[in-house]
């Protein structure tokens, strides 16, 4: 009786070879959602720290009078530029529920950085003569 169709070990054979394929495809399209999922994330993190801003810049104005008025736009960029995810999602709440003393400590915590410094130091260096 003649066989209809591919021998069983010939099916095999092609099992075995369509495998890495499928592992190959199935790779790329977990790195592809990943990637977008990642590209979500800084959208994300990026609106999250356009609108802690705000609160940085009051942090600033009402918390740290030695601040001149010219810098609190340098200070409050760098600050934000400089905050983690976390320092985010304080500036977050405090947005919400005003600015309390955790928002001053994450403020003074984030200028303490050397990066932060560097930062304000580069940023303001143009308006220096503009105080008065």
């Amino acid at each position: 009786m003649p066989v209809i169709g591919p021998s069983l070990p010939f099916a095999a054979t092609q099992t075995r070879q369509r495998g890495p394929y499928l592992s190959v495809c199935g790779a790329l399209v977990m790195a592809m959602g990943l990637s977008a999922c990642n590209e979500a994330s800084l959208r994300v993190d990026a609106i999250a720290r356009e609108g802690a801003k705000g609160v940085v810049t009051e942090t600033i104005a009402t918390r740290f009078p030695q601040v001149p008025k010219q810098l609190i736009t340098p200070f409050t960029d760098c600050i934000i530029d400089n905050a983690d995810a976390n320092e985010v999602r304080v500036f977050a709440k405090s947005a919400v529920i005003g600015v309390d003393d955790t928002t001053v400590a994450t403020v003074r915590a984030i200028l303490a950085r050397p990066e932060t410094v560097r930062c304000v130091s580069q940023n303001s260096l143009g308006m220096a003569g503009s105080f008065g």
